[in-house]
């Protein structure tokens, strides 16, 4: 593949708030070629993540921030196209953590093999991947749901949010509830399974979550902080409990945020708010890739998609996700 063009996304500016095109650009490099122990991988499709915009600020997180004039990076699916590791083979096809780019060269260690038989290859990256390990270890683990609760959901549509709803459903809970961000979004809940579901630019949260929980709620699965946060601790229950996933209202933020105001409540309640990362759970994976897999087969699990063809809107990819523009999983097809 000597001369061959490679083109990455690569960091060009860090964003002060809301993210632009002008923070991106495309890069064209040399096909690179495997090393010891080394695969070159073509990428087939890309994940873009709400947690790669706190990535971008140069601050400390779990994750190291991305680099400047350097290529982002973020779950990908490829065909091996040449190695130089024991047990993969050209054809074979793997999922790794370099996307952002056309060719990959992945280290064979952090490479795990699929079989593109046994599920779409764009499921490892959202419904048996980090997403559905995400809303599962969330939601029965660190929220740690019991039947017959009441559960709410924000960012419900989203990739994650669709999937904690149905299986709050499918593990006993009495009602769901979901908010989205568009009327088409709201009535997709509802075929989803979802008990109620409403739009939030329609009125106040707290409101709107009283009509669809007027008893109040047990667990709330939270992907947007803010309002949403401040909704759902006057609405939990005594002994309710949080498993705070993301908090993407407030990630282009430039100034503190003024909610939640109520987090006092805490106490009074006895409250348990917990942060989580799936990677903290790798232990629930069997099991987890079990239960899907089966609730899948069984016709009594769906997930959605938004695919963008092309590296090159890669960026604008991303900056729909963080706008809302996608059902479910938002991919780049490459």
């Amino acid at each position: 593949m000597t001369g061959a063009v490679n083109r990455e996304i690569h960091l060009a500016s860090r964003p002060q708030g809301w993210p632009t095109a002008e923070n991106f650009r495309l890069v064209e490099t040399e096909v690179p070629k495997p090393g010891p122990g080394q695969l070159l991988v073509r990428n087939r499709y890309m994940s873009v993540d709400p947690y790669m915009r706190g990535r971008m600020n140069d601050a400390k997180s779990y994750v190291p921030p991305y680099a400047l004039d350097a290529p982002l990076d973020g779950g990908a699916v490829g065909e091996v196209v040449a190695s130089e590791a024991d047990g993969f083979a050209p054809g074979d096809v793997v999922l790794h953590g370099l996307g952002w780019r056309e060719y990959a060269l992945v280290e064979a260690r952090s490479a795990r093999q699929l079989d593109p038989e046994l599920a779409p290859l764009t499921s490892y990256l959202g419904v048996l991947g980090m997403v559905g390990l995400t809303a599962y270890a969330g939601l029965l683990e660190v929220a740690g749901m019991r039947p017959g609760e009441t559960v709410f959901v924000s960012a419900a549509a989203g990739a994650v949010g669709s999937l904690v709803g149905q299986i709050a459903k499918l593990r006993g809970a009495a009602r769901v509830i979901g908010s989205a961000g568009s009327p088409a979004k709201v009535d997709r809940l509802t075929a989803l399974g979802f008990d109620a579901a409403f739009d939030y630019h329609d009125g106040p949260v707290r409101t709107s979550l009283k009509a669809a929980a007027p008893e109040g709620i047990d667990v709330y699965f939270d992907n947007v902080g803010g309002d949403h946060l401040e909704a759902a601790i006057s609405a939990l229950r005594p002994h309710g409990r949080v498993a705070v996933c993301g908090m993407i209202a407030q990630y282009n933020d430039t100034e503190p945020p003024a909610a939640p105001r109520n987090l006092a409540q805490i106490i009074a309640k006895r409250l348990t708010l917990r942060g989580f990362l799936a990677g903290d759970h790798a232990g629930l994976r069997d099991q987890f890739v079990q239960e899907m897999a089966g609730w899948l087969q069984a016709g009594r699990l769906s997930y959605d998609e938004t695919i963008v063809d092309g590296i090159e809107n890669a960026p604008s990819a991303f900056l729909g996700l963080l706008r809302g523009e996608n059902l479910g999983k938002m991919l780049v097809r490459l």
